[in-house]
């Protein structure tokens, strides 16, 4: 079953269920999708809709903006709102995978150096890129992508 199937199952799911806010969010989920699938149409790319990997990194992204809205409204005083954001980050997060802890990604991240024989700063994006090929979805590049450096600089 695809992550699409798996999202669709729980719209449906959520329809009978009457849960709204659940449900609204799934839209959203959806709509993204397919929102990259007629991007991907109109660059000539000729395929079913988008793979799973490509969903998990438009979930991705969608869990980071709503982490975002979520601190911007605590910030300015509206908790009901940040709650909401949270809850729609919880919906989301069912699909993704499970986030390596501290200890494996700082594993995964030395797994990655060794794998492509990185040895100076001047490799970071070898690593990086098969850091993300194997793990998209499980952590947050943003925060490894220090590790990474650092790691190199000590090499």
């Amino acid at each position: 079953m695809t992550l699409r199937d798996e999202i669709n199952t729980a719209l449906k799911q959520a329809m009978r269920d009457r849960a709204a806010n659940r449900l609204s969010t799934l839209r959203l989920i959806m709509a993204a999708i397919k929102d990259r699938d007629i991007a991907a149409r109109s660059h000539g790319e000729d395929r079913t809709g988008v793979d799973d990997a490509e969903i998990l990194s438009i979930l991705a992204k969608m869990v980071k903006q709503r982490q975002e809205s979520a601190r911007t409204y605590e910030e300015g005083g509206r908790l009901d709102l940040a709650e909401r954001e949270i809850s729609e980050i919880g919906v989301i997060e069912e699909f993704l995978p499970k986030q390596l802890s501290e200890d494996e990604v700082v594993k995964a991240v030395a797994d990655a150096i060794a794998e492509v024989g990185a040895s100076s700063i001047r490799d970071m994006g070898k690593v990086m890129g098969a850091l993300k090929s194997k793990f998209t979805g499980q952590m947050d590049f943003g925060k490894v992508g220090p590790l990474v450096k650092d790691q190199l600089n000590k090499g």
